[in-house]
């Protein structure tokens, strides 16, 4: 049977859950246990297994983002939130940019950096040695992952820099190390601790820290997208780019703007399982490597008149190891059907561009709020126990009044029970 692989699900929102999940096992291939683990969640004695003094769960909406055209191919993205209006807008975003031919991404190796801390009397000649002896660092670190070498990966590189602190010079050995399709912690961490006893030998010095650094600089991903101007128009075209322009100039706008880009990048790596608080360091620090801290995202006008976008963002995700182990993260991968880590950044990237679009063009148009509303008067709604159709008919009531609350939800449900 041929699958119509498209992202363009017109009414996505408006099908029952159970209708939505079928749309996108066919869109996916999901297998039986996929769709049970996305039904029922982590079994209780794999979570004992992921983290210590395991009492229970706490369960994550997970979510489908809709009409994301990337390079050329359809992608559902799932996405996993407590906060209303994020995957909405998500789509959205993704929605318009599919009128002017999806985004375009790229991405550099998944190359992580390893970090050795080392002491010596003389930084300088200390620094000489050890990169005198680099071929044999290399050699060692990569004698730590016989497989990661076969599939193209393994340490490729190595620097040294001299770094002062208030007390003392610090000689920093960087080890540059291809992750492949990991998100690299455990491999990279190995790796520094199998090469600090032979640079201290060759050194001298005395070696102390020995870890992975989050700032992946090495790791960049990128994604660009033109939304010709009659789908905007020109006044909230006008706006779009001024708020670009207040967020480039004022970091307490910036960390919003960026806070909202953040939504949906984060949103995908709780979904497949991967170190959300390594990814938003990482994004927050390329934040501020001018100095200053500023947008994630740059928009202006091309050639032509028409809106264009770019993001940019080091990000280390990983489809193999770790936590993506996670049934509801296997399902989660193979509903975005990616086969490398740097496509799943590049995914990434391109849901961070929808998300930060869809964002400025609700500020710079209606105001951000009366789409948070009313996704947040139908939770309100359902606090108070609505159900079914009355969930929406409670809601509309709740945002057409501007008095969302749970006292009020129940009013309104008490008098069309009478």
């Amino acid at each position: 049977m041929t699958v119509n692989r498209t992202s363009r699900i017109s009414g996505f929102y408006k099908l029952s859950r159970k209708e939505r999940l079928r749309k996108v096992s066919e869109f996916s291939g999901l297998r039986d246990d996929d769709i049970e683990a996305i039904e029922e969640g982590i079994p209780m004695e794999e979570a004992e297994g992921m983290i210590e003094n395991v009492i229970g769960k706490i369960d994550i909406p997970l979510g489908i983002a809709v009409n994301f055209l990337i390079n050329g191919r359809d992608y559902l993205i799932p996405m996993a939130t407590e906060e209303s209006s994020v995957v909405a807008a998500a789509s959205n975003g993704a929605k318009m940019i599919r009128v002017g031919g999806g985004f375009k991404t790229h991405s550099s190796k998944a190359v992580m950096v390893g970090q050795i801390q080392l002491i010596a009397g003389n930084p300088d000649e200390a620094a000489e040695k050890i990169l005198k002896n680099k071929e044999e660092i290399l050699e060692i670190a990569n004698m730590q992952d016989p497989t990661l070498i076969k599939l193209g990966g393994g340490a490729e590189d190595l620097k040294v820099r001299i770094i002062s602190t208030d007390k003392r010079f610090m000689v920093i050995v960087h080890l540059l190390v291809n992750v492949k399709d990991a998100m690299g912690a455990n491999i990279v961490n190995t790796m520094c601790e199998a090469t600090a006893p032979y640079i201290e030998d060759v050194t001298g010095g005395k070696i102390y820290l020995k870890i992975l650094s989050n700032y992946c600089v090495e790791r960049i991903a990128k994604a660009e997208a033109t939304i010709p101007a009659e789908v905007l128009g020109k006044e909230l075209m006008e706006g779009i780019i001024m708020a670009y322009e207040f967020a480039r100039s004022d970091p307490y706008r910036a960390v919003t703007h960026n806070k909202g880009v953040m939504n949906g990048v984060t949103s995908i790596a709780v979904a497949t399982g991967n170190d959300t608080r390594a990814v938003e360091a990482g994004a927050h620090s390329y934040a501020c490597r001018d100095g200053i801290y500023c947008p994630l995202t740059r928009w202006g006008r091309d050639d032509e008149g028409n809106l264009k976008g770019v993001i940019e963002m080091p990000l280390a995700l990983g489809i193999v190891g770790g936590a993506t182990m996670n049934p509801i993260a296997r399902a989660s991968l193979r509903i975005l059907r990616v086969k490398t880590a740097r496509e799943l950044c590049e995914v990434a990237a391109a849901v961070g561009l929808a998300q930060n679009l869809a964002a400025l063009k609700a500020l710079a148009g209606e105001g951000i709020q009366k789409g948070h509303m009313s996704l947040h008067a139908r939770n309100i709604a359902v606090m108070a126990g609505a159900q079914g159709r009355k969930i929406d008919e409670i809601a509309g009531i709740l945002v057409e009044e501007g008095n969302i609350r749970v006292d009020r939800a129940k009013q309104l449900l008490k008098r069309q029970d009478r």
